[in-house]
């Protein structure tokens, strides 16, 4: 359908500047001045990537080592908008965000970039951005190839040529209905699955258009002229044309029928159209405003960097240059942010956030309703076609802070319970604790569930008898439900045989799975227990755990599950949390390196430290390179000398993607002696410096210790809970998920600034006599029995044999005497911290990492969260509102300053919290250290058997929710 306006075409390959004055580039005030050209230089290669609440960059040179970042925090630098971690939350499950604010951010990033870094060098961009749609009004709008350079962005694009100035983002579930809708006609989960590759989700853009149809205004949807998904639409305004979205982010649409049959073309589904349209001929109007889809893989050019940019901010100086800046395809972050890590086809990547993900390599295309499919986007047309696939739990982060804020009130507290407490949450193997929490809309299976539900021994109740169990057990069950998914996945057959698998890990020389440990990891306190795991393994036929366990798969072999899980997001930071997924999955668990050294100043944000690299920004800048090597290779030499000193070593870049990543990782790794890659650029942050320079030993583990000199970066191990940072630093934003006004229930702001107003929590007066006492448990941990927020609980520890001198220094990776291996030390482990650490912390901004969801906004009854029917325990008294209180203290989730007055003989003084200790790298393989990955936890076979016995029940229990039998 020809579109109602015409848009040029990008400035040809060679052009000639005019000499004009500075002035006539930048009549801006705020602009910087022009760099001084400079036509020497190695080249450089940049990523963008425009998150959900901040727009970062990241620069590579050619042999991928970070040179530059850069960051525009929307809430702190754009506060004309007021957003709030740079979204709109309204009622409804509502998400949005304003599209002029990512236009005025980039216009932003831009200057800081050519202010910071001679952008002439820059050969080739790619980048990212979140799932979102960009409506464009149906009148003319300014041609993207004539842009004028001497005005920002901003003024040529502004709100007022958007038919939706504000429009949904990824975590938008107001749309869950309009799926089912869509589902129900196409004829149910699996049909669709089979027909469009995915079942119904909120966030696919099937059902955004058809409630934008359906409850928005008419003008809305009468004067819409084309859509476009938000990275089309951030490479179109750097490549002053129209791009096409990619392949892999069309089969997120549940409008795109992807075909494997040669000859046979991928192409929208008319059937869908006509649904989201209402007739034929609007859904032929729907396929108008979608366009065309790339279909080559992303393996090449999308086009040149726009003259605009070239005279605006000096990208492409280069007169001799054969090749011009490249711009590269651009793609969902989360599939960007995949292809930084390189995962081998053993591999999986489990990233938390708003949304928690666990991506892998698939090898085939068989879509069902369990799981998405993504052709991979960085593939070359003539290769053999690989996919990426997904499971997806939309209720992650809200619960956990929830959670947090009712019944720990510090994610120091919260991680020492999940680190302490047993498996299941209780010793006994009859006796488990299970808990789902599904506060919002999610997809198959629980597009029906909504709510929050626990079960004690088999049995549903409104709350568990021990309160202390919730943190590990809603944990637990997030991990154990991707544990559960894995298993069904790989019964379909779309990753291939487990055996394949692992040869592909272990064949290939260049492979990252060099030195990955055998699958099945025995360590055990002693070697009798760990004969007997192994032999307990082996022991329980498949056939018996199919037919008795009823679940299709066996839940004690371990062969099909991952070798390697690299995880990423806020949450991997916990030592307590990285250590559970390894105990669920048997595998040894890594996180990037920069995210390790970012969660030493900042350990419970998803965003990173000012100076530290986005990493769908640095897959965006992976990708660049990746794409001019393959450019270069055959379309002529460069102006400076490959890495290396080969004219053509470097450039032979028409490897598959990850194989050339990792060739290009290990020359650069031999090429330093070992020397890890840079994690960080720039100072530290203010009041962090001198602690930093006070680290040294193990606390260390060779990566910030080595580039430290190089890279001015420092470690603060006592991981201080908030930072300082400049502008664009986003220390006082970084939050996903924020709502609007606060309810009663888990109504305080996670800000480590705030936790000297200890809240009494529901397990005050509880005086540690239930079944799950610590002392009970026989655990000896130095430090729990001086923490506040878990004495508040009514919480004993003993410790008759000073467990410090078994864990050794704070700094140091802590060596785990129940099982025999080592773990990354818990808060539990630090008894206090330096003074130069508290000092830190009283110093630092206000970090909103995670913000209390307004529970009542939810739907969630107070009875649901088991709040309801509490009953003043012993030593209970009245707050100075009259409300009676376990405890003596006030309603969970309202914090109580130390001048407020009780009646009774609980109350609870008030004291500061000890801040979270993040995950610290463990003794890591070169294979994995060269690529940039630091090994934080271990399997551990007794804790995967314990789980494995484990996993009938949740299916059960899962299987009665699905079903709305509770």
């Amino acid at each position: 359908m020809q579109t109602p306006f015409c848009l040029g075409q990008s400035l040809c390959t060679r052009r000639i500047l005019l000499a004009i004055p500075p002035a006539r580039f930048f009549p801006v005030p705020s602009l910087p001045s022009i760099m001084p050209v400079t036509k020497s230089g190695p080249a450089l290669f940049l990523g963008i990537e425009l998150s959900t609440d901040q727009f970062r960059a990241s620069i590579v040179d050619e042999s991928l080592e970070l040179v530059g970042t850069e960051s525009v925090d929307f809430d702190t630098e754009l506060p004309e908008y007021q957003t709030q971690g740079g979204i709109f939350t309204t009622p409804g499950d509502a998400y949005t965000t304003p599209v002029e604010m990512w236009i005025k951010g980039l216009d932003v990033l831009l200057q800081k970039l050519s202010r910071n870094h001679d952008l002439s060098r820059v050969k080739s961009i790619g980048g990212a951005a979140q799932h979102a749609l960009v409506w464009w009004k149906s009148t003319t709008v300014p041609s993207l190839s004539s842009l004028d350079p001497s005005l920002p962005f901003q003024s040529h694009f502004s709100k007022h040529i958007f038919s939706l100035p504000n429009t949904p983002i990824s975590q938008d579930t107001a749309s869950q209905s309009h799926a089912i809708i869509i589902e129900n006609l196409l004829g149910g989960a699996e049909r669709m699955a089979a027909r469009v590759g995915t079942a119904a989700t909120p966030a696919m853009v099937a059902a955004q258009l058809l409630r934008v149809r359906e409850t928005w205004q008419q003008e809305v949807w009468a004067r819409t002229g084309r859509i476009q998904l938000a990275s089309a639409f951030l490479c179109s305004l750097l490549t002053g044309k129209w791009i096409p979205m990619g392949e892999a982010e069309a089969c997120a649409t549940g409008m795109w029928v992807h075909s494997t049959t040669p000859g046979t073309p991928s192409h929208w589904d008319e059937g869908t159209l006509d649904i989201v349209g209402g007739s034929r001929e609007e859904g032929r109007r729907v396929r108008g405003w979608l366009g065309d889809v790339d279909t080559t893989g992303g393996g090449r050019r999308a086009g040149n960097v726009s003259r605009y940019l070239v005279e605006r901010y000096r990208f492409d100086l280069d007169m001799a240059a054969i090749i011009d800046t490249l711009v590269t395809p651009f793609t969902s972050d989360y599939l960007a942010a995949y292809l930084s890590l390189c995962p081998s086809p053993n591999d999986a990547i489990l990233s938390f956030g708003p949304m928690d993900m666990l991506l892998t390599p698939a090898q085939n295309y068989i879509p069902t309703r369990m799981y998405n499919l993504f052709p991979h986007p960085a593939q070359d047309s003539g290769e053999k076609r690989r996919y990426i696939a997904a499971l997806c739990n939309r209720n992650s982060d809200v619960p956990r802070a929830l959670v947090r804020d009712m019944y720990t009130k510090s994610w120091s507290a919260f991680d020492r319970l999940v680190a302490i407490v047993p498996p299941g949450g209780s010793i006994g193997l009859d006796d488990k604790l299970f808990s789902f929490w599904h506060l919002q809309a999610d997809a198959y299976p629980y597009s029906h569930v909504k709510g929050i539900y626990r079960f004690e021994t088999g049995i549903k109740v409104n709350e568990f008898r021990d309160l202390r169990a919730n943190p590990r057990c809603l944990v637990e069950s997030q991990i154990l439900s991707f544990r559960v998914k894995w298993s069904k996945m790989l019964g379909t057959g779309v990753l291939g045989s487990a055996s394949q698998r692992r040869v592909n890990v272990t064949s290939n020389p260049n492979s990252s799975g060099t030195g990955t440990p055998p699958p099945f990891i025995v360590r055990s306190s002693t070697p009798s227990s760990s004969a007997n795991a192994a032999a307990s393994a082996s022991a329980i036929p498949s056939v018996i755990a199919n037919s008795a366990l009823g679940i299709p798969f066996d839940p004690y072999d371990h062969t099909p599950l991952p070798s390697r899980i690299i995880s990423t997001g806020a949450a991997a930071n916990f030592p307590s949390i990285s250590n559970l997924v390894g105990d669920v999955f048997n595998a040894p668990v890594y996180v990037p390196n920069t995210q390790v050294d970012s969660a030493q100043i900042i350990p419970h944000r998803n965003t990173p430290v000012a100076g530290f690299p986005g990493r769908a920004a640095l897959g965006g800048a992976y990708v660049a390179r990746w794409v001019w090597g393959r450019e270069w290779a055959s379309g002529g030499s460069s102006s400076g000398s490959l890495t290396g000193g080969s004219t053509g070593g470097s450039g032979r870049g028409l490897g598959v993607f990850e194989d050339e990543i990792r060739r290009l990782l290990q020359k650069r790794w031999i090429a330093t002696g070992g020397v890890p890659l840079r994690t960080h650029i720039g100072p530290l942050p203010a009041g962090l410096a001198a602690s930093a320079s006070a680290m040294s030993g193990a606390g260390a583990q060779g990566l910030l210790g080595l580039v430290a000199g190089a890279a001015g970066v420092g470690l603060n191990v006592g991981g201080a809970g908030g930072g300082t940072g400049g502008p664009g630093s986003g220390a006082n934003s970084g939050t996903s998920t924020p709502y609007g006004p606060r309810s009663g229930v888990g109504a305080t702001v996670f800000e480590e600034d705030e936790e000297d107003l200890l809240p009494t929590s529901p397990l005050a007066g509880n005086n540690g006599n239930s079944p799950m006492s610590f002392g009970g448990l026989g655990i000896s941990t130095s430090g729990l029995q001086h923490d506040p927020a878990i004495m508040a609980m009514g919480g004993h520890v003993s410790s008759p044999q000073g467990f410090e001198s078994v864990v050794g220094p704070a700094s140091s990776p802590l060596y785990d005497p129940m099982t025999g291996r080592m773990r990354t030390q818990t808060g539990s482990t630090i008894d206090t911290l330096s003074s130069s650490t508290s000092s830190v912390h009283g110093s630092a901004g206000v970090s909103t990492a995670y913000t209390s969801p307004d529970v009542s906004a939810l739907g969630i009854s107070m009875s649901g969260l088991g709040m309801g029917n509490l009953s003043p325990g012993p030593g209970s008294g009245t707050a100075s509102n009259g409300q009676t209180t376990p405890g003596g203290g006030s309603i969970p989730g309202q914090p109580i300053a130390a001048s407020n007055s009780t009646s009774g003989s609980g109350a609870t003084a008030t004291t500061n919290p000890t801040p979270l200790t993040p995950v610290v790298a463990l003794t890591t393989a070169d294979a994995e250290a060269q690529i940039g990955w630091a090994k934080v936890a271990e399997p551990d076979s007794d804790a995967f058997l314990t789980y494995a016995a484990i996993v009938p029940e949740y299916c059960r229990l899962e299987g009665m929710l699905v079903k709305g039998i509770v």
